[in-house]
């Protein structure tokens, strides 16, 4: 599959097989085993076939629609990817002019690769979504963002 091809069932699919692996390699098989698998409500993640590999790959352990840990319907307050990380990846994606889809491409795969390397962050985001998420639950799922 190529990145600039349309985002298929099936490309998404052939991603989770053969590419998010590659992608998971230098995480300890510990912090694997007990991980949890999040997608979010794009077309492509739900497909057939596309809904059966978090089920085999990530038993239980998987966040999307139609499983038993849904994806929080406008709740972009409570997932790590929308407050913290996709906030994150435009600031510095959007830093440097590129005049290709191919030099973004790579320039993105960069900009990742750094993200990555500042576990400091990542683990603070990860607290973070704890005291979020209690916050959330203390006053049964309302605003709570003055608590913060």
């Amino acid at each position: 599959m190529s990145y600039s091809e349309r985002m298929t069932g099936q490309n998404y699919l052939h991603f989770l097989q053969n590419e998010l692996p590659k992608q998971l390699e230098d995480v300890p098989l510990a912090t694997r085993i007990a991980m949890y698998f999040q997608h979010d409500g794009a077309p492509s993640h739900y497909t057939r076939h596309v809904m059966q590999h978090p089920n085999d790959t990530f038993p239980n352990r998987w966040i999307g629609r139609g499983n038993t840990i849904n994806w929080p319907p406008r709740s972009p307050d409570l997932i790590p990817l929308d407050f913290c990380l996709w906030g994150l990846m435009k600031s510095e994606v959007y830093r440097i002019k590129v005049d290709t889809w191919e030099e973004l491409f790579v320039y993105i795969l960069d900009v990742i690769a750094c993200i990555k390397e500042r576990q400091d962050a990542l683990r603070q985001t990860t607290r973070h979504v704890f005291t979020w998420v209690a916050n959330c639950i203390d006053v049964d799922s309302g605003i709570f963002e003055h608590l913060l």
